[in-house]
């Protein structure tokens, strides 16, 4: 079954888009490319045992095992060895990406504290969106009681919009909450 964020898209929001912009090629039309998730994890220097932590509850957020990112280079002021593990990520691409910023959009962010919208100045200035999230805990498959440390992560959803406006309209369409 096909993800419901992208039967919209192929139904509604690639027409409104042609219209808006008024494109005569229907493959000129933006469309999300992936969206890649980050947890950065400074403290995993002094505690190895965070990265686990990370890894599980990224799993259990977008269902896809996230890479392990290690430093490349040594850093002694911030005491980082060469080959340390110092974060996680995952990309996601389909459905995934798809159902996962359904998620995101429809329950996630409805449950941040005093939420009116996400910022509308977060473009790239190539159509990419990027989202920084202080909690891991707005996502309803976290359990509260499991988490050792609250994990901020940042979100970035490409885009093939080749300018701001166009990637701004993309997203509205599919229903991303920006502020007023």
């Amino acid at each position: 079954m096909p993800a419901r964020l992208r039967e919209h898209y192929s139904k509604n929001v690639a027409a409104a888009l042609t219209k808006e912009f008024g494109y005569t090629n229907p493959m000129a039309v933006p469309k999300l490319d992936k969206v890649s998730i980050n947890i950065g994890m400074g403290e995993a220097t002094q505690n190895a045992k965070l990265i686990d932590g990370a890894v599980a509850e990224l799993t259990a957020i977008v269902g896809q095992k996230p890479v392990i990112c290690k430093a490349r280079k040594s850093v002694a002021a911030f005491k980082v060895r060469e080959g340390m593990p110092i974060g996680v990520m995952v990309t996601l691409r389909g459905d995934r990406m798809f159902e996962f910023l359904d998620r995101l959009m429809n329950v996630a962010l409805p449950r941040v504290r005093d939420f009116r919208g996400v910022s509308s100045k977060s473009f790239d200035g190539r159509g990419n969106y990027t989202l920084g999230l202080k909690d891991q805990l707005i996502f309803p498959e976290i359990d509260y009681n499991k988490v050792d440390k609250v994990k901020g992560m940042n979100i970035c959803i490409t885009t093939t919009a080749k300018t701001d406006a166009e990637g701004m309209a993309l997203l509205k369409h599919l229903g991303m909450p920006f502020r007023q």
